[in-house]
């Protein structure tokens, strides 16, 4: 289902966390995800604030694509909460965004 890599999802997780320390390296690691990976990444946020249920992760997805006319470094980072919905939203998707965030370098 994720073609992001739940690793690099929990960098932005953890990155969110140390803002605004981190804000400049936040941005810096967004703005450099490929356009897939940043839908996917805001289709994970909507999911885990409950904007969409895990099972139409495709329709988010495709909606985020859809309604991308603003820079996703910017929409993410002022979305209020953003580490928690990441987090909600892997775990909504099967993965254990404690056990990535334990296995960043």
């Amino acid at each position: 289902m994720l073609e992001i890599s739940p690793r690099k999802v929990a960098q932005v997780i953890f990155l969110s966390r140390k803002a605004p320390a981190a804000q400049a390296d936040l941005r810096e690691f967004i703005e450099a995800l490929n356009d897939d990976d940043k839908a996917q990444l805001t289709a994970i946020a909507w999911i885990g604030r409950g904007a969409f249920d895990a099972e139409d992760f495709d329709e988010a997805l495709q909606t985020a694509y859809g309604e991308a006319t603003t820079p996703t470094a910017d929409y993410l980072m002022g979305m209020p909460h953003l580490a928690e919905h990441l987090a909600s939203g892997l775990e909504l998707l099967g993965y254990d965004p404690v056990e990535e965030e334990e296995n960043l370098d």
